[in-house]
């Protein structure tokens, strides 16, 4: 899709840009622990107060479900921002009215400030024209860098970007971008990892997938429920047995397509979840009945791995196995480290993200290769599902 990015924004000094970021951040004891979102919108804020404009930002945080929740006030994290951006970030005690009006019209050229939670409004989640236009109404730019927050249509993200001039910030464009590489315009052949606990949560993902990639890998808890559908017993492993002519369904339709689906061909088992089992790798039909499949063996890693070698590009969400617990991190690590080696060489543009996949990848210290890892979870799964989101058509409005 077509939409304006900050290279088309000129002679913006003394402008009011409002920028929607993530803000979202886990908190401990009031402080940020992890700065990850907030490192992300940092270039988009610099170079427009580089522009010497006035840069007012716009976020949410938590589900105050349109209350003033004390704890969930964005308050605590301005000083956060001010220091990670190593200048002042001012703070006002509303996104909208006096509070905010005030705040702004006291702000000089190449000033920051930061707005309180959106969501204290409830015509924030309610996508209220009249909440977008109290929005609206302190600025004279709309700016969105919050992609993780864009399959939501709120007043924020969607009803603001349709009554000021809207353009994408840099977080925003790059996860585009990336985006459009992956499974929009694609170098093939193209390799889906998908993993993950349950099939019922990722049926649109890969009803989706298997029509628009060359090689579809099943992982984690997943692969239970497709091998069991093949008749493989898998013992007292997570599986989700109904869904057997779902899984029958998707196997047909990646047959149709030509798209390659690729399951275990071994199983590393324990008879407890827990770091250190006692555990060994069997072949498909020798696993025991009171036993779990935690991880997939050699022979599977191996044939990932070559998946891996083959494609050009990569698209990936969710661990292969109980990552989480060694040694049941094998497959996933291995497999990882084969993509960013990949990666690193030039015969691979990997994207990566949602869920626990930013979590593995760092697990496995193959993050920071990754072409591009998005911190997005429910925007990024929603977008591999083929869903519109609200906040980035706006932007092409």
């Amino acid at each position: 899709m077509a939409f304006k990015t900050l290279d088309d924004l000129t002679d913006i000094a003394g402008k009011r840009v409002l920028v929607r970021v993530d803000l979202n951040v886990p908190m401990d004891g009031g402080n940020v622990s992890d700065a990850t979102r907030i490192e992300r919108v940092l270039p988009t804020i610099r170079e427009l107060f580089d522009k010497k404009a006035k840069v007012i930002l716009l976020a949410h945080f938590g589900r105050p479900k349109g209350e003033r929740v004390p704890e969930m006030s964005l308050a605590p994290v301005a000083p956060a921002v001010s220091s990670l951006l190593g200048r002042p970030v001012a703070f006002a005690g509303d996104c909208i009215g006096q509070a905010a009006s005030g705040a702004v019209a006291a702000m000089a050229e190449g000033d920051v400030l930061l707005l309180e939670n959106t969501r204290y409004h409830k015509g924030e989640e309610k996508n209220d024209p009249d909440f977008a236009r109290a929005l609206a109404e302190n600025g004279d730019i709309y700016v969105n860098d919050a992609f993780s927050a864009a399959h939501r249509a709120h007043g924020s993200t969607e009803g603001i970007a349709r009554l000021l001039p809207a353009y994408a910030g840099r977080t925003m464009q790059a996860e585009l971008e990336a985006l459009v590489s992956a499974l929009g315009q694609p170098v093939r052949p193209v390799l889906a990892v998908v993993g993950g606990a349950k099939v019922s949560s990722k049926i649109d993902l890969l009803e989706n997938l298997v029509s628009r990639v060359d090689m579809l890998v099943i992982g984690g808890g997943m692969a239970n429920t497709f091998l069991a559908a093949k008749g493989i017993d898998v013992g007292k492993s997570l599986c989700e047995h109904d869904l057997a002519d779902t899984v029958n369904k998707i196997m047909a339709a990646a047959e149709k397509s030509g798209c390659e689906i690729v399951l275990p061909e071994d199983a590393v088992v324990a008879r407890e979840f827990k770091a250190g089992a006692a555990n060994e790798t069997v072949a498909l039909d020798a696993i025991p009945a009171d036993a779990m499949i935690l991880d997939v063996g050699a022979a599977s890693i191996e044939a990932v791995k070559a998946r891996i070698d083959t494609a050009r590009t990569l698209v990936w969400n969710g661990p292969l196995g109980a990552f989480e617990i060694e040694p049941f991190d094998r497959a996933t690590v291995a497999a990882a480290k084969h993509a960013a080696e990949n990666t690193r060489a030039g015969k691979l543009n990997s994207v990566a993200g949602g869920g626990d996949t930013v979590a593995a990848l760092n697990h496995a210290g193959a993050a920071d290769d990754f072409s591009y890892v998005s911190t997005a979870g429910g925007a990024f799964l929603e977008w591999l599902e083929g869903k519109d989101l609200p906040g980035v058509t706006a932007l092409g409005a």
